[in-house]
């Protein structure tokens, strides 16, 4: 499902304030800085809390062994500027009806300043122009409403209410479902162009964890 151009570590996007690469070794303290948090971990469906010894690393390698066997494209994002600090996470998965899900992470350290809607309209822009896929999917926890602005700032529409397994959270629980499909993409007209790749020619541009449930602000 996800193309052979996002199966190398040196893809990224870029934003105004953002880069979204694949997650490295050296990042697993920052990753675990903001995904141990109660406050972060809780709204997820696979982040454990308490968070163990080592699953940072765990993490990281299963996402980077995922998008280089193009199972999924696992992002992180990064601040742009000195040292580039890692301020969250953005995913792409294959739910279980075979649709692209798209999760999201930001550090409390990070919320209220738009970093969310930045890196997830970056990332919706790159899986349409890059994958053929109808539409993608996405949820928030009912408790969590800053995660549902994001997604209604990024083009996405309320679907319906109902239980869903957060494996992590011990079980079923009531969540808000949202769908953003690529026709909506399209009369949206987010960007006339997919954000920035550092590495790609400008030929090739022209063609063209665990799963986050939403946990991020506006």
């Amino acid at each position: 499902m996800f193309p052979d151009l996002a199966t190398d570590d040196i893809f990224r996007l870029e934003t105004k304030r953002l880069w979204l690469r694949w997650p490295r070794a050296s990042d697993a303290a920052a990753v675990k800085g903001f995904a141990s948090l109660a406050e972060t971990a809780q709204m997820t469906a696979e982040v454990p809390h308490p968070y163990p010894s080592g699953e940072a690393e765990r993490f990281i390698f299963k996402a980077r062994a995922d998008n280089a066997n193009g199972q999924s494209m696992t992002l992180v994002v990064s601040q742009k500027g000195e040292g580039r600090p890692v301020i969250g996470l953005s995913s792409a998965t294959l739910s279980e009806t075979g649709q692209i899900e798209l999760g999201f992470m930001i550090a409390p350290a990070a919320w209220a300043k738009g970093y969310a809607t930045e890196a997830v309209s970056a990332h919706v822009e790159a899986l349409f122009a890059l994958t053929r896929a109808d539409r993608l999917v996405a949820n928030a926890r009912i408790n969590n409403p800053a995660s549902r602005r994001v997604l209604e700032k990024c083009g996405f529409v309320y679907v319906d209410t109902g239980l869903d397994l957060l494996p992590a959270r011990g079980g079923l629980h009531p969540c808000d479902r949202f769908q953003l499909t690529r026709k909506a993409w399209a009369a949206r007209r987010l960007s006339p162009q997919l954000p920035a790749m550092a590495h790609q020619a400008p030929d090739l541009m022209a063609a063209g964890h665990a799963r986050l449930a939403s946990a991020a602000e506006v």
